[in-house]
This record gives C-alpha cells, structure tokens and sequence, in this order.
C-alpha cells in the first residue's frame, strides 16, 4: 500500500512545522510476516508500505506558510497544494483527488505523532483485510490532547482523550476509492463542525467498519485554555450548532439528533448543569481565572464545557427555528 498523508492547514506554520518533522521521521518495516500478510488479491505488493507522501494543501494562509514550504529542502515527501480559503472540506477534498496514494490517512495539521505512526495504521488494515476478506474497514488511531508546544509526545494518555465517534480527520486511514464512492467531504459544511461525521454516516451506510488502532499515536496540540479564548469557543459553538442542523437535513435520524444534541435529553443536561444559562462565561470567570492561576487549565476547560456546551444546545434549537 502506499499512503497519502493528507493535511488541510491554515495558518498553522509554527505547528504544522512539528508535525512535518514528525512525518519524516518515520520507521517502516516494508516486509510482512507470514503471520501478518493478508490474501494475495487484497494487496498485491509483497510489501506492506511501498512509500508515502505528505499532501499538504494549504486553505489561504496569510503567514507564510507556502512561501516557507516552497523553499524548505527539509521536506521531501511533503507536496504542497493550494487553495483559496474555503475550508477543511474543501482543502480535504483536493487533497484526496490529487493524491498519489490508495490509502489516504487524514490528519489535521497541528498533529504531532510518532516515529511508528504510518507503520501502525499499515499493520492494522492488513489485518483487517486478513480478518474481514474485504477492504470495507479503515483504522482510527489515537488522539492525545496536550499543550506541551516544546515536547508534544510526552503528553500521557487520559480519560478525556476517548472518543467514540466514528469517522474522525484526526486521525484516521482508509482506502482512497471509498472515500470517492462515498462523495468525499460535503463543502456545504463551511462553518465549524460535523462534516468529517457526516462523511462518517456515509460511509457507514456503504458497509464500512472501523478498526481501533491505538498504536497510531497523534498528539493534538492547541494552546493551554486561557480565558481570552472563551468569545471564539463560543462562537464554535454556535457555528457547530448551525452546521448540526445541515447534518440532520441530510440524516434525520435519532442517532444524528443525539449526535448534535438536538434532544430534550441535552436540553435538561445542559439547562441543569448551566442553572439554565447562569452558569456562564462571566459568572464562572473568576473560579476559571482561579484554576488557570493554579495550573490547572485542563481542569478549567472542562468546567467551562457546561456553559460551551448550552451555547451549543441553543444554537442547534436556534438554527433549527430559522430553517423551519
């Protein structure tokens, strides 16, 4: 197999230089064992890898970004592809189609991972392939959040980290001719939120299962929670509320309703834990101000979450009104 790496990026260029490094530094044992390789007709190259490449397609970025990769000779497997802003769907979308690979893996561009990375994923779908007799499977791979710009892989693993979503760009490998059968991303999610699930749902009804590879190691790296971020965390919210309704339009089911927290159940949760919106951005200032002082940003995050989390509530309800 050989692997297409790709990367949406908008002014991203100290990160994304992090996580370049970290895909060059990749180790791949190329040789199968017996034990490992799966049926002749799914691969037919006697090697497990037969190489990568980094397709990173830059959305508009305004800080230097292609300038910089343009000339940097510490990249090799990196080819650069540009864009007008327009999004990570689109830019996703452009990556697959010009990709060289049959296998695409998705990662966002302020992912660090590890020296095993392409080999984890690779070893998981061959056996998956062995296992299943088809190739309607893709790997999921870990996701550590941290905050350590300096040292990004030193990050343990915790609780928080766990996701159960389905379909997930940041991490994630699949055969490229599904994501094609699927439709690739729809570019309608302009916003922030929903569109890699929502590809998720599409592929799921083609047959497709996911396979955990928790070997394939990323750390997520974003700033330590000020609360300066607070307005634009808001405002995600709210833009993930209004895509949220686009994604039960086009799947108006009750898990995509549980999905997108369009239930009475989150209603309740939400209008509880908030004391029906009291507990907010300004009334829990001081504790969360408190916390960051003390180190314990992580912790702010996640009590910030429950006033998030009513922005979100809102806004979906608030969306949903607008187009009905």
């Amino acid at each position: 197999m050989f692997f297409s790496v790709v990367i949406p990026t908008y002014n991203r260029k100290p990160i994304l230089e992090k996580c370049l490094r970290s895909l060059e530094q990749q180790v791949l044992n190329p040789e199968l064992t017996a034990a490992a390789t799966p049926s002749a007709n799914l691969i037919a190259s006697p090697n497990l890898i037969e190489g990568y490449e980094v397709v990173v397609v830059d959305d508009g970025s305004t800080d230097g970004t292609v300038d910089w990769l343009q000339t940097s000779p510490d990249f090799p497997h990196v080819r650069l592809l540009t864009q007008e802003h327009q999004g990570p769907s689109a830019a996703r979308n452009l990556g697959v189609q010009q990709a060289q690979g049959d296998t695409i893996i998705f990662i966002d561009s302020d992912l660090v991972v590890t020296a095993q990375f392409l080999q984890s994923h690779a070893e998981a779908l061959a056996r998956g392939f062995g296992q299943a007799g088809h190739d309607k499977l893709f790997t999921y791979g870990a996701v550590v959040n941290t905050a350590n710009f300096a040292d990004p892989t030193s990050e343990p693993y915790k609780i928080t980290d766990f996701s159960a979503a389905f379909f997930a760009t940041g991490n994630v490998a699949i055969a490229r001719h599904w994501l094609l059968t699927a439709g690739l991303f729809d570019t309608r999610f302009q916003l922030y939120g929903w569109e890699d699930l929502e590809l998720g749902v599409r592929l799921k009804k083609l047959g497709l299962k996911l396979i955990k590879c928790p070997q394939a190691i990323g750390y997520h790296w974003h700033p330590a929670f000020s609360l300066d971020q607070v307005p634009k965390l808001i405002d995600q919210e709210i833009q993930r509320g209004r895509m949220g309704v686009l994604f039960y339009q086009k799947h108006p089911t009750w898990e995509v309703k549980m999905m997108i927290q369009m239930t009475w159940i989150h209603q309740v949760l939400w209008g509880v834990l908030s004391l029906g919106g009291r507990l907010n951005e300004r009334t829990l200032a001081p504790l969360l101000q408190w916390l960051i002082d003390r180190g314990q940003s992580r912790l702010a995050l996640e009590i910030a979450r429950i006033f998030l989390n009513w922005y979100n509530v809102q806004g979906v309800y608030a969306a949903y009104r607008e187009q009905n």
